[in-house]
């Protein structure tokens, strides 16, 4: 999607705000049908919320909603990488829009708020790991100035197959 034709949020009906508990099942759902396309993880299936919940940065997880019915139409978390104070402005996100809601800016959206909220938060670097077969995250990615920093081959069998992960970053443009 060209950066310029973005339409604002509010023309679009859409609005982001942080998640919350309430939106548990609708994030999950969402994340269910990212791993059916067997394009968006390792992961087959999505975890209890409470061990979802546990393991994101609690002032960087976002949902994209509806203006008027306020139903989820996609998500955005991160992930501290380690524990060490040393990487504490590291972080590993994760993005995923409802199939139904796909090709609307969204994704967009909820990755440029995660940028925004991680440099105002003292997160230097933001990283992911996508499959070379799902076009439609590295062109999101690109988009939103990450860039391939290498390619992890062979890293994981998935569906009985050996999978090669590109791994992405975005660094902040204030260090």
């Amino acid at each position: 999607m060209d950066h310029e034709a973005i339409i604002p949020l509010a023309e679009r009906g859409i609005t982001i705000r942080p998640m919350r508990a309430a939106d548990a099942a609708q994030v999950l759902a969402i994340y269910q049908a990212g791993l059916d396309t067997g394009n968006a993880s390792f992961e087959t299936t999505t975890p209890a919320w409470e061990h979802f919940d546990q393991g994101k940065h609690p002032r960087l997880r976002y949902v994209a909603t509806d203006s008027e019915t306020g139903r989820v139409a996609g998500w955005v978390a991160a992930s501290p990488v380690s524990s060490r104070p040393v990487y504490a402005g590291v972080v590993e996100h994760s993005v995923y829009v409802d199939p139904a809601c796909q090709g609307r800016g969204i994704g967009h959206d909820l990755l440029t708020t995660l940028v925004n909220a991680g440099e105002a938060a003292g997160i230097w670097t933001i990283q992911t790991g996508v499959f070379p077969e799902n076009e439609p995250s590295l062109r999101l990615h690109q988009a939103c100035g990450f860039r391939i920093v290498g390619t992890r081959q062979r890293i994981g069998l998935h569906h009985g197959r050996w999978r090669d992960v590109l791994f992405l970053e975005r660094r902040s443009p204030k260090i």
